[in-house]
């Protein structure tokens, strides 16, 4: 059975926000919305005798007429567009049919549109759209779950303990949607007259799933409904807070206002949902792969293939991830027995040194601190050495932020990205501090360099310099693999010549990722339980239980996304063999970084030609 859902405007959910609505599904921030409020004419023009610039421009924007809230995160819903800055946009079946007719149509036209005379960065450009939607569409055709069209975050469960409007929506409104000037209360206002009919849309989605027999694990329901609950609690400051700390004229009378539309109609929707995640509980099992859903073999598939824009089977994954732990374990252990860890397997050593009191931070907000000052003296660090890795340089505005307090029981231990493209949103690195324990001193450089510089903060920030259509669509394999790339780099700069120990917590964290392959095929492939998962990254690798009690859960409710880093890091490290290879003398790391990094965001066949034409071109 599939959602049947009806569009509402923001004038009935007005009217109707202490009855709660049901009939209407997903945020934008996800896909299967489509723009209620009306667009240029031009933006849903073929692209048929355009240029090729304005062609890929053209596709941006049809694409982000299905979500006019990622046009506000990239900072152009402005201009012809600014109307798209006020909704969410049409939401449930018939907004997730529009989105897949228009990416059908898109990839028909991009197969048609004629290639002859492209330049290097337009070829990509069309062959990164026609991947993309291609892939969105093969999981759009599934009969449930979510599908991010050019991002990362596929997910068969729509409410679940990191994925939802009760995680985005406050993240949303304090941190993306504008409030700068007083003329950006009204859209601020009216996107949030529209949270309780997305919320009631997302029940209508998970009902029917469970209608379906799609029921997500019991352990996973256990942290969703605790998340919700935190989240009912500070709805008030999640929704009226950004309001409160606006400094601009008409903001407390209109903070008023959205604390009566969070009493009377969010917090209604949260607790309609939350009833729902009861029910099912009730019936949940704890079989945590996705194996045991409907079609639940053929999901996984999708999904390995969307997280690694490979055709690699999860057999051959697992087995790769097997082989490069061993390797790095290699690497690891002379220097655990240089440092006098001399017993045991490596994992063992690993847990030894996770223990040391030397390489912990202080408990509570004393540490807190202590952790955002060693985050920003690295970043400060690193910064200074990328003269020595890139050709290109860029100089992002760039901030460290603790997670939402309700997204942390479930969110990982960071994450981060560049800002929007017009730099009104700066970079971040977003960092969770439910326990100062996930963190040790010899780790957390190396997780700063792979959120931040060079990593996913740097990669974006060359992204937000590519082609609209270009900054929006990006693929698992590169965005992680990239970001492990960053880590080596770092080491290979320098990072650790002066401290072994933070040497070995960036090998452990390319080991966690070997795991990660290892694991994620485990457990949705060769039907692991929830604590084999566990088991196998405390007792192979070492790692923190606190850690990776989330790691293993998210896997469980991503299937596939964690294949991506590893897969992406091991085929770029490769790319860059067969450029040294091939170029002997001519051979430069900085160039090579450089033309990787302004290839952009890019399925790894398409970095593959990347890497290619670099090698013709510096063969001259």
């Amino acid at each position: 059975m599939r959602e049947s859902n009806t569009a509402v405007t923001r004038r009935q959910t007005l009217k109707t926000l202490g009855a709660g609505l049901g009939g209407v599904s997903a945020i934008a921030l996800l896909p299967a919305c489509a723009a209620t409020s009306p667009a240029p004419a031009s933006a849903g023009a073929p692209i048929k005798g355009l240029a090729p610039d304005a062609a890929l421009d053209r596709i941006a924007y049809r694409m982000l007429a299905h979500e006019p809230g990622r046009a506000t995160g990239l900072g152009v819903d402005t201009g012809e567009y600014a109307a798209w800055r006020s909704t969410f946009g049409t939401v449930g079946e018939a907004g997730r049919s529009d989105y897949a007719a228009s990416l059908k149509q898109l990839v028909a036209e991009v197969r048609a549109y004629p290639k002859a005379g492209l330049t290097s960065d337009q070829q990509i450009g069309f062959e990164v759209v026609e991947t993309a939607f291609a892939s969105a569409l093969e999981g759009m055709a599934l009969p449930y779950g979510d599908v991010a069209v050019g991002s990362w975050r596929n997910a068969p469960y729509v409410v679940i303990q990191n994925v939802g409007g009760y995680i985005d929506m406050p993240r949303f409104f304090g941190s993306t949607q504008p409030l700068n000037a007083p003329e950006d209360i009204g859209p601020y206002m009216s996107r949030l007259t529209e949270v309780p009919a997305l919320l009631d849309g997302e029940l209508d989605r998970i009902r029917n799933a469970r209608g379906q027999g799609v029921v997500p694990p019991g352990f996973l329901l256990d942290k969703a409904i605790a998340q919700l609950e935190s989240s009912i609690r500070s709805a008030k400051e999640s929704y009226a807070g950004p309001l409160v700390g606006a400094k601009i004229d008409g903001a407390q009378v209109a903070a008023a206002q959205a604390e009566r539309i969070a009493a009377s109609g969010i917090v209604p929707a949260l607790e309609r949902q939350l009833a729902e995640l009861k029910t099912q509980r009730a019936a949940a099992k704890d079989t945590a792969g996705v194996w045991s859903q409907p079609r639940g073999e053929e999901y996984y598939d999708w999904a390995i293939r969307a997280s690694t824009t490979t055709r690699l089977t999860p057999d051959a994954i697992h087995q790769q991830g097997l082989e490069e732990l061993k390797e790095l374990h290699g690497r690891m252990d002379p220097i655990l027995r240089e440092i006098g860890y001399t017993k045991g397997s490596v994992g063992e050593r690993m847990r030894g040194l996770a223990d040391d009191p030397r390489y912990k931070f202080a408990e509570g907000d004393p540490g807190r601190a202590e952790i955002f000052a060693f985050i920003n003296e690295r970043v400060g660090w690193i910064k200074s050495q990328m003269p020595r890795a890139f050709n290109k340089l860029v100089d992002p505005p760039f901030e460290v932020r603790r997670l939402p307090l309700a997204e942390e029981p479930g969110a990982p231990g960071a994450y981060g990205g560049a800002g929007s493209k017009d730099g009104s949103i700066p970079s971040r690195m977003w960092i969770n501090l439910r326990t100062t324990d996930l963190h040790r001193k010899y780790d957390l450089a190396d997780l700063a360099f792979h959120e931040s510089i060079p990593g996913h903060v740097w990669e974006g920030e060359f992204s937000n310099r590519l082609p609209l259509i270009r900054s929006i669509l990006a693929f698992n394999a590169f965005s992680e693999g990239w970001a492990l790339y960053a880590e080596q780099l770092a080491d290979e700069l320098g990072a650790y010549d002066e401290f072994k120990v933070g040497r070995l917590g960036y090998l452990q964290s390319l080991a966690f990722r070997a795991c990660r392959l290892v694991v994620d095929t485990g457990l949705h492939a060769k039907r692991w339980t929830r604590e084999q998962g566990r088991g196998f990254f405390v007792e192979e690798n070492g790692s923190k239980v606190e850690e990776v009690a989330s790691e293993v859960d998210r896997y469980c409710s991503w299937p596939g996304q964690a294949c991506g880093y590893k897969i992406g890091h091991s085929e770029i490290v490769r790319q860059r063999a067969r450029a040294a290879a091939e170029l002997g003398g001519a051979y430069d790391l900085k160039a090579f970084n450089t033309a990787v990094v302004l290839g952009g965001n890019a399925p790894l066949s398409v970095m593959a030609n990347t890497v290619g034409r670099y090698i013709a071109g510096a063969k001259g």
